[in-house]
């Protein structure tokens, strides 16, 4: 599993016009789910999101967590995380899980964030997404499972 991080001041994603997902201060996740993944994974990766110091206290200094800040989470499937770009041209997207795998665990990465007393919106598997954000810091950072 792999997470681009973006701490944001606020992220939406829209679907053919329509706001499907949208929050102010938190995280924007750009999830890619690998062919090798399972829900063995999910845990390190929400343990990690969410206790990530990446956002400021009152001296300024990165020392609260996602948990500490009580913000929120816009996570977007984003498959071409796994693109390979070594051959070619053409990104080669087999290392990237098909969806009857990746959107479960899509589904259930997202629900093990909620349990951690988070609000989590998404955009919709499988679509084409517009996604805005802006980015606070900016502060972006890659996540692996592996």
């Amino acid at each position: 599993m792999r997470v681009v991080l973006q701490r944001v001041k606020a992220a939406s994603v829209t679907v053919e016009g329509t706001v499907v997902g949208q929050i102010e201060k938190g995280l924007l996740l750009l999830v890619g789910i690998h062919e090798s993944d399972t829900e063995e994974q999910l845990p390190y990766m929400v343990s990690k999101i969410t206790e990530l110091r990446i956002f400021e206290d009152e001296s300024g200094k990165m020392n609260e967590s996602l948990l500490d800040q009580g913000g929120a989470i816009l996570s977007v499937s984003q498959f071409t995380l796994y693109g390979d770009t070594t051959k070619g041209r053409r990104p080669n997207f087999m290392k990237a899980a098909r969806p009857e795998k990746a959107e479960p665990l899509f589904n259930q990465f997202n629900q093990e964030l909620r349990h951690k007393g988070l609000k989590v919106e998404t955009g919709q598997f499988g679509a084409m997404m517009d996604v805005s954000l802006i980015n606070d810091g900016p502060v972006t950072l890659i996540i692996d499972s592996k």
